[in-house]
């Protein structure tokens, strides 16, 4: 159950709250001695007259401020939706801000009650959606899906939404947070390089041990991963095969914070694997201490067979990758063949949250923004340009689709309903850096399978127990 929430927050305890989280930077540290009030609660925001032509009452000539993660889906797609907003309200000034540091640029600017109007509150330096969930920093975007579809005023925008995107964003009752990109995770392989060799994509576990082997012995790493800042890509391939093997109850327990749910049989077992692949030398050397985009670099030049991430991989290497290069897809494998769920099931984690601060000098806009980015021009230019598919309906039909898009659109229509998530990241801040340092650990054979679960299901029991934490559950 929810526990309620003051109306507002002070600056004070706003600010304590961020450094609680790890994302206070130091020099603003200073302002925790400060009693001036700031954070949530209502603004004087631009109203509009509300009308069929607009819906949400927006005011036409106000400015609208927009902040872009710059990260693996770029900013181009960002400028399309601002020049579509800029066409529908041609009094307006859109101000378009592309940035990789979120938390730090944008956490002075909700601490002055300054936050821009729509807020892509994504990557490593993001301010944990919980952290702002929590302390009222987000206006409630009900209204929002309540409203008429930009395309078709008979059909609300709720049900213009692929399976998950709702849930992904809601926190206790109220739905904040716009995940956009209805991502795919996935091991991720060059098909050229597999015909070339004359390898099997893996359905299970032991399938993928013995490939392991034979790229190995071709002098070829199965395995690259970003140990700096991306080792938790590959909880991916242990609690993906856990859950598909076990069922999605497996990871509802998780999210529940329930006792013992780091230590299902599923979970153990998957776990096992990845510590055994770790034994066996399956992982590239070096790689814990890469970046990302570093690991991603190794493996499209063909120093690594697979890489585990999401679906804008693609887009984030282009430019790097080889032409020929026909970057696909496969499920995480299960497993063994008597997994409760198909091979084909996939983790669709609807992700690149977009905020409207409930603060913001232009509410309604924002709001606006986002039924615009939902329009059926807004969401196929978004798969145009970044590879991906955004979480509408029919987002992909009709478009010229490159390998990577073309395999996941592949890939969602074999799972079907198949598919699943998870939400303890999203709900509890401090399994972020948790899940980054221990699945290092593991990787790096600091630790073991027991270790890395045993710290998850500590840190699982201390939120269970902890009064002051806001609890959430599916």
């Amino acid at each position: 159950m929810d526990r309620p929430r003051p109306a507002g927050l002070d600056r004070r305890q706003f600010l304590q709250r961020l450094a609680a989280a790890g994302l206070l930077a130091v020099p603003g540290a200073s302002l925790l001695s400060s009693c001036a009030t700031g954070g949530g609660g209502p603004s004087t925001a631009a109203q509009g007259a509300v009308s069929a032509q607009n819906p949400l009452g927006v005011a036409a000539d106000a400015p609208l401020d927009v902040v872009i993660f710059n990260g693996g889906y770029g900013e181009d797609y960002a400028k399309v939706h601002e020049q579509l907003y800029k066409d529908r309200y041609p009094q307006s000034t859109v101000k378009h801000t592309a940035t990789t540091q979120i938390g730090p640029e944008m956490q002075p600017r909700f601490v002055a009650g300054n936050p821009p109007d729509v807020l892509d509150d994504t990557g490593a330096q993001k301010i944990e959606y919980a952290v702002l969930v929590n302390d009222n920093q987000v206006a409630d975007l009900g209204q929002l899906l309540d409203a008429p579809s930009y395309d078709d005023p008979n059909v609300k925008v709720r049900d213009t939404l692929l399976p998950g995107v709702i849930e992904q964003g809601t926190f206790g009752n109220k739905f904040v947070a716009l995940n956009y990109v209805y991502e795919t995770y996935a091991v991720w392989y060059s098909k050229p390089l597999f015909e070339q060799h004359g390898w099997q994509v893996p359905t299970t576990w032991d399938e993928m041990m013995a490939l392991s082997e034979q790229i190995k012995a071709a002098g070829i790493s199965p395995f690259a991963y970003g140990g700096t800042n991306a080792a938790d890509y590959v909880l991916d391939l242990n609690l993906g095969s856990a859950i598909k093997q076990g069922g999605i109850d497996v990871v509802t327990k998780i999210d529940n914070l329930e006792p013992g749910s780091w230590k299902q049989d599923t979970v153990v077992a998957a776990t096992q694997r990845v510590e055994e692949m770790v034994r066996k030398g399956y992982f590239m050397p070096g790689s814990e201490a890469l970046k990302h985009t570093e690991a991603q670099t190794s493996w499209v030049q063909g120093k690594a067979a697979f890489y585990v991430s999401g679906s804008w991989l693609e887009n984030e290497m282009k430019g790097i990758s080889p032409a020929d290069f026909t970057m696909t897809m496969a499920p995480v494998p299960v497993l063994d063949s008597s997994s409760s769920m198909p091979v084909a099931a996939l983790r669709t984690q609807p992700a690149e949250a977009f905020l409207v601060p409930a603060r913001a000098k232009n509410v309604n806009g924002g709001m606006e923004y986002l039924r615009i980015m939902l329009s059926k021009q807004g969401a196929s230019k978004f798969a145009e340009l970044t590879a991906s598919v955004p979480g509408v309906k029919g987002a992909t039909d009709g478009i010229q689709k490159t390998p990577a898009l073309e395999s996941l659109s592949a890939g969602l229509a074999a799972a079907g309903s198949n598919v699943f998530s998870w939400q303890f990241r999203t709900w509890y801040a401090s399994y972020s850096t948790l899940l980054k340092t221990e699945m290092g650990n593991l990787l790096a054979g600091r630790t073991d399978a027991n270790g890395f679960l045993s710290a998850m299901q500590t840190e699982t029991d201390r939120l269970a127990a902890d009064a002051s934490i806001t609890k959430y559950s599916r």
